[in-house]
């Protein structure tokens, strides 16, 4: 897909990836740009560079979601991409809170579902639609060192797969953005990047770039760091010898600190 002259929505859009996706889809030439968060000062800032529209929403509410879909529908136009990228990056084990399980699950794949609901149908009555749900590296690996995180991120790829199993013969791709660590604020904290940075740090503009060379090959894996595609490889041809790498990865870095 070509972003020129498209109306895309993004959600986590006020910094880091959702902000620069933004910047990057406006360069392009997009109609307009809808961008989604909890942050309002930054996203109405986001907006302004973008020429376009400032939505508060909690992705973890299902009629957040449904407000932003209808008045950029109302304001814009029909969606022709939703890029799903709100997330949290917290480390813990299985002893983390229920509420923190939750959270993470609420965040992390109902939000995608929400936004399946609100526009996949649409997109597939118009025979066309792109839709990117923001994963990570950790749902098609692990994250050693957080639990909440790599279960909340697997699910969310498992999600993507079946949506586009259901919609990609009417028209409607689904990318999963997976990248490792890239230089956001929810990298800039003791409890966020971590191990995930050990093959560098992207910056925001270079997985925006990512996106749109992936966008246009329509492919289903958008992978900013190369190196995840070798480790993918690893897993499949031996889980055992994977696993006891992952192990040994986890004692060198020790628990997850809280």
């Amino acid at each position: 897909m070509d972003v020129k002259n498209k109306i895309a929505v993004i959600t986590g859009g006020a910094s880091g990836i959702g902000a620069a996706l933004a910047r990057r889809f406006h360069a392009e030439g997009a109609k307009a740009v809808a961008v989604a968060d909890l942050q309002v000062d930054l996203l109405e800032k986001v907006a302004a560079e973008v020429n376009g529209l400032a939505v508060p929403c909690n992705v973890a509410k299902e009629s957040d979601i449904q407000h932003l879909v209808e008045r950029v529908e109302r304001e814009l136009g029909p969606i022709d991409i939703f890029c799903s990228n709100a997330g949290i990056a917290r480390l813990g084990d299985e002893d983390v809170s229920n509420d923190e399980w939750q959270l993470n699950w609420d965040i992390h794949v109902m939000a995608h579902v929400y936004a399946v609901r609100a526009v996949a149908p649409k997109m597939a009555e118009r025979g066309h639609g792109y839709l990117i749900h923001t994963a990570s590296a950790a749902g098609l690996l692990s994250h050693i060192q957080s639990a909440t995180y790599s279960v909340s991120k697997h699910a969310a790829v498992a999600f993507a797969e079946w949506v586009s199993i259901k919609y990609r013969d009417k028209g409607v791709v689904v990318s999963v953005l997976a990248p490792q660590a890239v230089r956001t604020p929810m990298t800039d904290r003791p409890d966020g990047a971590s191990v995930a940075s050990v093959d560098g740090m992207i910056e925001p503009e270079q997985l925006a770039d990512c996106v749109i060379e992936t966008m246009a090959r329509e492919e289903f894996l958008i992978i900013p760091h190369p190196v995840v595609h070798d480790y993918m490889i690893r897993k499949a041809t031996n889980v055992d010898r994977w696993l006891e790498g992952m192990n040994r990865w986890r004692q060198k870095a020790g628990p997850a600190v809280r």
